[in-house]
């Protein structure tokens, strides 16, 4: 059994034509069962549902043998031991720095202020901030980041950001865009050793349904 571990929403909806490709298709809809395992038309190929955040977890100590996840997912912390051949091209975003639009971010860091950064990608912030030689003090949260500037908690948001409309509904700006990000494919090293032919199979289909650069 070949135990694939993905996320609800974008990801899943993406994953779906490169599965296809592979001769796999999910054979429930996630949004209409309350299933976490759900079967595919493949007997030996299954899908488990879990949070965007666990999926490396998931895959690096073998409860999934490979997984769909975010480059920042992986940055941030959890791409430790897992093997990452694909870039997916999909779900793509990117992760930036944004600020009300009436905060003058440019004056701030000319001028050495030490700013409250709300983010939580928080050694990602770190390394971004630190790299320009920016003071910051970071506050962890995991959702709603927008709120932040709005009630005063920072000056700042470190964030993904797909159209900007949700920015811009709030009032903020992106200032500065720290990474581009997309949806990686990763493996359980074990795994790819011990099922090779199967999931070598899954990987060649994944790659020929990419657009060649």
């Amino acid at each position: 059994m070949i135990t694939l571990a993905l996320s609800k929403g974008r990801i899943f909806d993406e994953t779906l034509p490169l599965l296809a490709a592979a001769g796999i298709e999910v054979t429930e809809d996630p949004d209409k069962s309350r299933k976490l395992i759900l079967a595919t038309t493949r007997p030996d190929v299954r899908v488990v549902l879990v949070r965007a955040s666990d999926v490396p977890t998931y895959v690096q100590y073998g409860g999934a043998d490979l997984g769909v996840t975010g480059l920042d997912v992986l940055l941030e912390g959890g791409g430790q031991g897992l093997y990452q051949p694909l870039d997916l091209q999909i779900a793509a975003c990117r992760l930036s720095v944004a600020v009300r639009a009436d905060y003058d971010y440019a004056s701030a860091v000319k001028q050495g202020s030490r700013l409250t950064v709300a983010t939580k990608y928080v050694n990602l912030s770190r390394n971004f901030f630190a790299s320009k030689g920016v003071h910051v003090d970071l506050i962890k949260l995991y959702g709603s980041m927008e709120l932040a500037p709005l009630t005063g908690l920072a000056d700042a948001i470190v964030d993904l950001v797909s159209t900007g409309n949700t920015l811009k509904a709030n009032h903020l700006v992106e200032v500065e865009r720290i990474m581009d990000i997309s949806a990686r494919l990763v493996v359980n090293q074990a795994a790819l050793k011990l099922k090779q032919a199967p999931i070598r199979r899954i990987l060649d289909a994944f790659a020929s349904a990419l657009p060649q650069s």
